[in-house]
């Protein structure tokens, strides 16, 4: 090797210690913590984004923190059902799904997803196992209820979503039992009821109720935007709580926006101590956010949190 080949090398191995040694007070900082992740948008079909999620959550566990991923699958569940030629329709932003449209919902998150995903993680080194919210009772739900105002009446009048469900309760422990041991566990968002049937839950939503139910550190939410933006098209890098609200009152936070900042107040209620709403389409969002001061995305936290 030719000398300045070899002090280029070296400058490339100095930088990455470098890196390495400013991530180290986060690494101690966030060591033994549990971190919820919800996955999906481009960061789970782009399959290079996929292959480096999967290898960044392996090092989280590697280091000594406990990630939980919590996955959804729209465009997947899309495509199978028109695959199979079987018609959806979406009302304010949720599938309607009958009997028939459930089957196929928890056959393609349960099943050819979460297995990618766990095989994904397992190839980067890691040890995931797949789990569904029927596995130990893990996801308790109910009928997710909904009511839209007739625009001529002002008559409310509640929609009949089919099998979408909302998180009634979580077991945690069957996720804390994986703490002590270098399992991942990854969760496809799909609950039941007492009388047995099968929910289609938002992996948002079940994402928060998960880190809820585990007091984590960090609710982590990738998204294909990069945060909140404020009303000139900038990232907002940091809200309290209240502020938050408050975006919601004035219109700055609007649309899809919404239920994602109202999921992370919802953990934070619950007791996560922040969460985060980030660009997934950003290689290593997640280690970007966790191991950088800067960041990678909108932190929410209550004016008191951490």
């Amino acid at each position: 090797m030719l000398q300045k080949d070899l002090a280029a090398e070296r400058a490339v191995w100095m930088e990455k210690a470098r890196t390495l040694s400013e991530a180290l007070p986060y690494m101690r900082r966030f060591a033994g913590q549990t971190i919820v992740v919800k996955y999906g948008g481009h960061a789970m079909g782009d399959p290079e984004l996929a292959r480096l999620f999967a290898r960044d959550i392996v090092l989280l566990k590697q280091v000594g923190i406990h990630p939980v991923v919590v996955h959804g699958g729209g465009p997947q569940i899309k495509a199978m059902l028109d695959r199979l030629k079987i018609q959806s329709e979406f009302v304010h932003g949720l599938r309607v799904t009958d009997r028939e449209t459930v089957d196929i919902v928890e056959m393609v998150l349960a099943g050819s997803i979460n297995k990618q995903i766990v095989q994904n993680i397992n190839q980067a080194g890691g040890f995931a196992v797949g789990l569904s919210g029927k596995d130990g009772n893990l996801i308790r739900a109910e009928r997710l209820s909904r009511t839209v105002k007739d625009p001529d009446s002002a008559i409310e009048k509640a929609l009949d979503l089919g099998f979408v469900g909302a998180p009634r309760a979580i077991t945690s422990h069957i996720l804390e039992s994986f703490r002590d041991s270098d399992i991942i566990p990854v969760i496809a968002p799909i609950g039941f009821d007492a009388e047995g049937h099968t929910y289609n839950i938002n992996a948002d939503t079940a994402a928060g109720a998960v880190a809820g139910a585990l007091k984590a550190t960090r609710l982590l939410m990738l998204t294909d935007v990069a945060g909140v933006l404020d009303q000139e098209g900038n990232l907002v890098t940091d809200l309290t709580t209240e502020d938050a609200r408050a975006l919601i009152a004035d219109g700055t936070i609007s649309g899809g926006m919404i239920p994602k900042v109202e999921t992370c107040l919802a953990a934070i209620r619950e007791g996560v101590k922040a969460a985060v709403i980030l660009d997934g389409r950003v290689q290593h969002a997640v280690l970007l956010e966790i191991f950088t001061p800067g960041g990678a995305g909108t932190l929410m936290k209550s004016a008191a949190g951490a």
